[in-house]
C-alpha cells in the first residue's frame, strides 16, 4: 500500500516538516558526487524567446555582494544609476552558493523599488557539496526602474543552527547592454508599479478569498498595460497537483481542494484576467536524490505569468484610483503571489479617452471533478480523480490616442486537466494545462495579430516494486515541460515566430529499508527559437554527476 509508506512526497522550501524518512535529512542516503555549475535556464521578462545579448560590452553596476543569509530578516541594498542609457538590453545576473552542510532549500526574492526583478528558491543539496549557481532574467522591459536610484530588498529566509548548517550566500548584478550605432532602441514600459507596494516581498494568500491588492492612480495616456504574475505554492498547497476533493483527501492521506489552482486577476473588482499557475517542484521535493545535479524546469528561476490587461487601457487612464487584486483559486494554505503592473503610455498625448467593449472572462472558473474512489479488499483506497477547467473567453477595448483609435481584442482558451490515479503499489498524476491566445490589434489600415500558445505538461509516477528477499524499492519518474510560442502577423503577413521549450526528464530509484539511492538519471532541455534561428542547452546525469552538458545550435 504505497499510502502507508514512509516515502511519499516530501515538504521542502522553508519547511522543516517531511513525510519521507530519506528526505528528513537532507543527502542522506548514497552520497552523490557532482561536477560543474548548473546555469538555470534564461528567464524572459515576456512570453517571446529571449535573443542573444548584443556584442558590446555591458555596463555592469553591482546590487549586492556576498550577503550571507543565516536567519529569516531581510537584506537591503541601494541602486543608483550609473549606466548611461539608452539601452538595448538590461539583465539581472544572480550567483548563489551554499557551504557544505545540511539545509533546506529556500525561497528567494529580489526586489528594486518593491518591483520583483527576481524569484526562484535554492537548492538543497548533498551535505559534503557546496553547490553554486547562476540565474539571469531579461529585463529590458522594466527599463524605466533603472533610471532613478531605489531601495533593494532580498527576502531569502534561512534557518542556520547547530542541526542545519548549510550557509547560503549571494551576489548580484545588472547589466546594460548599449544601444548599437543608429539602433533603435526597445520599446519598454513607461512605468513599472509593484504589487504589493512595500517592503516584504510577496504576499500570502491563505485561502481562495485571500487578496492581494493595490490601488494606484495611473497616467492619464495609459495605451497598453500588462501584469507581470508569479504565484509560488507553499505549505499545504506545496504540492497542490497531487491534491484531492475534500470528501477523500483524508483517505487518500492527501492535501484538500482539488489538484486545480489558478490565479483570477481583477481590476476594481471587475475580472480582468487569468493566470494559470506552474506546478515548480523543488530541489527538496517529492525525492531530492533526483534533483541531484539537475533541477527541475525553473526550479531555481521562476517565470512569471504575463497577463495582458490592454483592453481595460481606457479605464485605467481616467485619472481615478484603480485597485489591481490578484486570488487563487482553491488555495489552502497557502500561495505567495507577487506581481508587477508595466504601463506604456501615449507619448504625443497627455490623455486619451476610449471603453473596454466586451468582457466574458465571468465570476471565475467552474471546474469539474469526476471520482472514481473506492477501498478495495485489502482496505486500500483505489481508483481514479479527474479534474477539468475549460474556458473561453473574449476581452475587447479601444483607446482614442494621438495616433488614432487602437481597439485591442483578445481571445483566450484556458483548459486545465488533473487524472489522478491510485492503486496499491503506484500513484499517478498525469496534469496538462494550455492557454491559446488570439490578439487581434487594429490602428487605421493597420492590423496586427499574435497568436500565442502556453503548454505545461507534466506527470509525477510514484511506483513501489517488493523484492523476493523481502526487500522494497520505489522509483519517483518526473516529465515535465514549460512550452511556448508565438506567432506575428501584419495585415494577414507572417513576421515573426518565436518559441521557448524547458523539458525535464528524470527517475530516481530508492532502497525503502536501507534508505540507499540505487539509480538516478535525468536531463534537462531548453530550447529557444527566433524565427529560423533556433539555440539549445542540454545537461544530462547518471547516479548524481553531470555526464553531458552541450550547448549549440538545435538538433533534431
Amino acid at each position: 500500500m504505497l499510502r502507508s509508506l514512509s516515502f511519499a512526497l516530501a515538504a521542502s522550501a522553508s519547511l522543516t516538516l517531511s513525510i519521507s524518512a530519506v528526505a528528513a535529512t537532507p543527502g542522506a542516503g548514497k552520497l552523490k558526487i557532482k561536477s560543474g555549475v548548473i546555469t538555470a535556464p534564461v528567464v524572459s521578462g515576456s512570453e517571446a524567446a529571449v535573443p542573444a545579448f548584443p556584442a558590446p560590452a555591458p555596463c555592469t553596476v553591482t546590487l549586492f555582494s556576498g550577503f550571507q543569509f543565516v536567519n529569516f530578516n531581510a537584506q537591503y541594498f541601494t541602486y543608483t544609476p550609473t549606466c548611461p542609457g539608452p539601452w538595448s538590453k538590461v539583465v539581472f545576473n544572480g550567483s548563489f552558493a551554499i557551504t557544505p552542510g545540511i539545509q533546506y532549500d529556500r525561497t528567494a526574492q529580489i526586489s528594486l523599488g518593491y518591483v520583483n526583478i527576481y524569484y526562484g528558491t535554492t537548492r538543497e543539496d548533498d551535505p559534503t557539496f557546496g553547490p553554486t549557481w547562476n540565474v539571469t532574467r531579461d529585463l529590458t522591459d522594466y527599463s524605466s526602474l533603472f533610471t532613478a536610484t531605489q531601495p533593494g530588498e532580498v527576502d531569502l529566509g534561512n534557518l542556520v543552527n547547530s542541526e542545519y548548517t548549510g550557509v547560503i550566500s549571494g551576489t548580484a548584478t545588472l547589466s546594460f547592454y548599449p544601444l548599437a550605432a543608429g539602433g533603435t532602441p526597445p520599446v519598454v514600459a513607461d512605468v513599472v508599479y509593484p504589487l504589493p507596494d512595500g517592503p516584504g516581498g510577496a504576499v500570502g494568500l491563505d485561502s481562495g478569498t485571500s487578496l492581494l491588492s493595490e490601488t494606484f492612480t495611473l497616467p492619464t495616456n495609459v495605451e497598453s498595460a500588462y501584469l507581470d504574475v508569479f504565484a509560488q505554492s507553499q505549505n499545504d498547497d506545496e504540492f497542490w497537483w497531487s491534491c484531492a476533493p475534500n470528501d477523500v483527501a483524508g483517505e487518500l492521506e492527501d492535501c484538500g481542494n482539488t489538484a486545480f489552482r489558478e490565479t483570477e486577476i481583477s481590476i476594481d473588482g471587475t475580472p480582468a484576467g487569468v493566470a494559470p499557475v506552474y506546478p515548480w517542484i523543488f530541489t527538496g521535493g517529492i525525492d531530492p536524490n533526483l534533483w541531484l545535479p539537475i533541477p527541475d524546469v525553473q526550479t531555481l528561476n521562476f517565470v512569471p505569468y504575463r497577463v495582458d490587461l490592454t483592453p481595460f487601457a481606457a479605464t485605467l487612464s481616467n485619472g481615478q484610483p484603480h485597485t489591481v487584486s490578484l486570488s487563487v483559486y482553491n488555495a489552502d494554505n497557502y500561495f505567495l503571489v507577487t506581481a508587477a503592473l508595466l504601463v506604456y503610455e501615449d507619448h504625443g498625448s497627455t490623455t486619451v479617452t476610449g471603453a473596454t467593449t466586451t468582457n466574458t472572462i465571468g465570476s471565475g472558473p467552474n471546474p469539474v471533478v469526476t471520482e472514481n474512489i473506492i477501498i478495495n479488499s485489502d482496505g486500500v483506497p483505489v481508483g481514479t480523480i479527474l479534474v477539468t477547467s475549460q474556458r473561453e473567453f473574449t476581452v475587447s477595448g479601444y483607446v482614442n490616442t494621438s495616433h488614432g483609435r487602437v481597439t485591442t481584442t483578445l481571445d483566450q482558451a484556458v483548459n486545465f486537466s488533473n487524472n489522478s490515479v491510485y492503486l496499491e503499489d503506484s500513484d499517478t498524476w498525469v496534469q496538462s494545462t494550455t492557454v491559446n491566445s488570439v490578439k487581434n490589434v487594429i490602428s487605421g489600415s493597420s492590423n496586427q495579430t499574435t497568436t500565442s500558445q502556453i503548454d505545461y505538461p507534466f506527470q509525477v509516477v510514484l511506483s513501489v516494486a517488493a523484492l523476493p528477499d523481502g526487500d522494497e524499492e520505489e522509483t519517483v519518474a518526473v516529465k515535465q515541460s514549460y512550452l511556448t510560442s508565438q506567432t506575428a502577423k501584419a495585415n494577414g503577413t507572417a513576421t515573426g515566430f518565436s518559441a521557448i521549450t524547458q523539458a525535464y526528464v528524470g527517475a530516481d530509484t530508492v532502497d525503502l529499508v536501507t534508505g540507499e539511492d540505487l539509480l538516478e538519471n535525468s536531463q534537462l532541455l531548453s530550447t529557444s527559437t527566433t524565427n529560423q534561428t533556433c539555440l539549445q542547452a542540454l545537461i544530462e546525469s547518471h547516479d548524481g554527476s553531470v555526464v553531458s552538458n552541450t550547448s549549440g545550435p538545435c538538433t533534431n
